[in-house]
Parts: C-alpha cells; structure tokens; sequence
C-alpha cells in the first residue's frame, strides 16, 4: 500500500473503561475460543493472512521469520482461534499493555463465515477474554473505513465508544 493510501484511510480508536460497559452479543451454540498454545509464529502469519487478506492488513507482510518469532512469542502477545463446530471461523490477538491496558491488535472472520451472524459473538467472546486478563482496567481496539462494513457498530454495540479519529 502506498503513502497516500495510508494517509487516506481513516482510523477509528474505540474504548471501554470499564467492565460494566461491556454489552456481550447473545450466545452462539457451538462457538468456542482458544488460545494457541505454545505461541506459533507460523500459525499467526497464517492467521493474519488469512483474515487481512481482504482488509488490506499490509503492515506485516514484509516481516522475516525472525521478526514473527519476537512478535508471536511475547508473553503479552495471546492469539486465540475461533471454532463453531470444530471448524475454525477466525482469530484474535490481545495484546496486554502497560497500565492496565489490553488491546485487540487483531480481530475477524474468516471470509466463508463473514455474513453468518458470528461477529458479535466472536467480538463477545474476545471483549471477556480481555477482562479475565489480571489487572485489565480499560480494552481498547482500532477500526478503519477499510474493514468491514458492520465492524464499528459491532464495536460499539459491544460497548466500545470512540475516543479519537485520526
């Protein structure tokens, strides 16, 4: 993606700072979340490829091997898959941070299971993940005009609310 393309787009910064604003979506029989165990580099490139192809996440296509070893495997780097019936349908990257802080890095669907009412329970089942964390006081996570169409009312039907537009 060029320059320009970058500047253009413009990212939406979300919040909830405290538990009690989260609004879970309704339960989804057979959905279920978990975490990659030991960290896997490999996994995570193909995660993130997978998911992002159709988004335009770019900004780690050019990493090495080695620069998907240090990211993948930090302790406050938890990557979880999502499965409804066994089936994987996307994935989730928390990223725990100072202050009390988790951000969602990366969160979406697979593209064959986009438009089959999961997000809001995906999104669900991230946002309490992310409050089970020890000492998580505020979630916070990013969106664009480049994600999916439904992403920043999921978001904000979660609870989630803007904090700065840039």
């Amino acid at each position: 993606m060029s320059d320009d393309a970058r500047t253009a787009t413009t990212v939406i910064h979300l919040e909830m700072c405290a538990r009690g604003c989260f609004a879970p979506s309704p339960a989804r029989d057979g959905l279920s979340v978990e975490r990659i165990m030991p960290p896997n580099p490999a996994r995570n490139l193909e995660l993130y490829k997978r998911v992002g192809a159709q988004w335009q996440w770019t900004d780690k296509l050019t990493w090495t091997d080695a620069d998907w070893r240090r990211y993948a495997s930090r302790d406050e780097v938890l990557t979880y898959v999502g499965r409804l019936a066994q089936q994987e349908i996307g994935y989730f990257e928390l990223e725990v941070q100072d202050a009390g802080n988790v951000e969602i890095a990366y969160f979406g669907l697979f593209p064959e299971h986009i438009g089959k009412g999961l997000g809001g329970a995906f999104l669900s089942a991230a946002v309490q993940i992310a409050w089970e964390l020890p000492g998580t006081e505020r979630v916070w996570v990013h969106t664009c005009a480049r994600d999916h169409q439904h992403a920043l009312a999921n978001y904000l039907k979660r609870g989630f609310a803007l904090f700065e537009t840039q």
